[in-house]
């Protein structure tokens, strides 16, 4: 992230996304698929690394389908990128959050923990009673927070305006966060 400024000197807080062209590479149909969509390659692969059955499609690094509110063009030499956006479009971005191993319930859920005084030991972070023989049968209910594996969800963030397009830099500055780590694929739809 970074922030820029807009001619009156207000500052923008701005996430920068570096984008790389999509081509679409197959037209889904009714007749042969059974649906209707776009798919488009992104990304570029080692030839020796593609499967053999993808290699008619082009050496892409990977393939996504958009259904028909967002497919665009028939031919299979079309192609999308940053000049799709103009600045003060709103846009929403998903992705993989950045996963965060295995957490104890104050961080995953934001309990508050035990007290921290009157005779407690070593509960300050404890998740307390998870139900007994009345609440559920003696058993542990399902959906009940517990410790356990933390991100690395697909996350989608919504309202975010593109503040500035770099056409020649194929940048993208949108204002605020978007999920995931630096490296993170995006989809990014208008």
């Amino acid at each position: 992230m970074t922030q820029v400024f807009d001619a009156s000197g207000r500052v923008t807080p701005v996430t920068v996304i570096k984008t790389e062209p999509l081509t679409v590479v197959q037209q889904k149909t009714l007749d042969k698929d059974g649906y209707v969509a776009t798919r488009f390659g992104y990304g570029v692969q080692k030839e020796s690394r593609i499967n053999k059955a993808q290699r008619p499609l082009g050496n892409f690094r990977g393939f996504k389908e958009a259904r028909p509110p967002a497919s665009v063009g028939e031919a299979t030499s079309e192609s999308m990128g940053v000049a799709n956006f103009v600045p003060g479009d709103v846009v929403e971005v998903s992705g993989l959050s950045k996963g965060k191993g295995f957490q104890g319930v104050v961080k995953r859920h934001g309990f508050h923990g035990g007290r921290r005084s009157h005779g407690q030991k070593h509960s300050e972070r404890e998740p307390g009673s998870i139900g007994g023989g009345g609440r559920a049968g003696g058993r542990v209910a399902k959906g009940m927070r517990m410790a356990g594996r933390m991100g690395g969800d697909r996350i989608t963030v919504k309202g975010l305006k593109v503040v500035q397009v770099l056409d020649e830099e194929k940048l993208i500055l949108l204002s605020g966060a978007i999920p995931g780590r630096r490296g993170t694929l995006l989809e990014i739809r208008g």
